[in-house]
């Protein structure tokens, strides 16, 4: 294994420290317990945002803690959910008075310790629970993960949050989104996880495994390697069926790196679904391309479909200032 690593047990902490270095305009980073805090105003009684996860998607999440996103965000250890007390801590810090709405991805840990510090809350607050993979059957165990459409459902919201919506109309929102939008990955290769030294998977040179989440696991089936209009058309299709969008309905298309995959090849994958997408009659109006929510050096992508309407383009188009994304500011 080759990193640029110190030691694994000090690699969180150095990286959130210089992450909040190189943006100190925008947040802060608070060491024990570990979060990550926006720094820019926020108008007294705001609904504060909050998000977290294990650490190795960077930029999720917090690379979208700042103006018109997350007020703050808990990193667990690689692929590891943070803990309530972090979650505690942090709703503590950037509770404005408007209540707080935990953005949780449906995963096993993240969902019980969300609960957990949910329950020992004294304020208003909800949870919003984003499950976006379309590559999981809806109805099978914990149900589907929640992936890539996680950074969509966060700058949404996160824009309404700003604009002064209230607590309910957040969550409510929210759930409009999470049901407006279907994901689903390939990857080329496996990641590798300092800790383990060694990659989580092996995978042939003329393999690819379709239906990969964001933590290193296998997906739903492998297959012999396919051209990229071929892996597009399959990942696709299955969003399409999904959704069901009707004709001229307006969408915003993103399409994710995993971290080891070169733009040139990510907007390739864009072109080809862009056109699957628009010959079957949706309207694509809004994208996004690059690496967002990712699976360390994975070698990989997905594609998420959002259904759009007029608030949610509207709220989209809203300013946004994060380490991650920035527009309109």
């Amino acid at each position: 294994m080759k990193k640029f690593i110190n030691s694994v047990d000090t690699l969180l902490d150095e990286s959130l420290r210089g992450f909040a270095l190189a943006h100190a305009d925008i947040l802060r980073f608070n060491a024990d317990p570990r979060y990550l805090a926006r720094t820019s105003p926020r108008p007294p009684g705001k609904v504060a945002l909050i998000s977290g996860g294990g650490s190795g998607h960077e930029p999720l999440h917090g690379g979208f803690v700042g103006l018109g996103m997350l007020d703050a965000a808990c990193p667990g250890q690689v692929f590891t959910s943070p803990t309530p007390d972090q979650m505690m801590a942090a709703a503590q810090a950037v509770d404005n008075g408007g209540g707080v709405l935990f953005i949780v991805k449906n995963y096993a840990g993240d969902v019980m310790n969300f609960e957990i510090a949910a329950e020992m809350l004294d304020g208003p607050h909800e949870s919003l629970l984003v499950h976006d993979d379309v590559s999981i059957p809806e109805h099978q165990g914990m149900g589907r993960r929640g992936v890539a459409g996680t950074t969509l459902v966060e700058k949404i919201v996160g824009a309404a949050a700003e604009a002064g919506y209230d607590l309910a109309a957040c969550k409510a929102l929210g759930e409009k989104v999470v049901h407006a939008t279907a994901s689903m990955g390939v990857a080329l290769t496996s990641c590798t996880v300092p800790a383990l030294g060694r990659p989580t998977f092996d995978i042939g040179e003329d393999e690819m495994e379709l239906g990969v989440g964001i933590h290193g696991e296998k997906g739903r089936e492998r297959a012999p390697l396919a051209s990229a209009a071929e892996i597009v058309e399959t990942l696709a299709q299955t969003i399409f069926d999904e959704l069901k969008p009707g004709p001229g309905q307006q969408a915003l298309l993103h399409v994710n790196g995993f971290g080891g995959t070169p733009l040139m090849e990510l907007y390739l994958l864009y072109e080809l679904a862009r056109q699957y997408f628009s010959g079957r009659g949706v309207d694509i109006t809004r994208s996004l391309v690059g690496n967002f929510t990712t699976s360390l050096d994975m070698a990989g992508a997905s594609i998420t479909l959002t259904l759009l309407d007029e608030e949610t383009t509207r709220l989209w188009d809203a300013p946004v200032h994060t380490a991650a994304l920035r527009w309109g500011v």
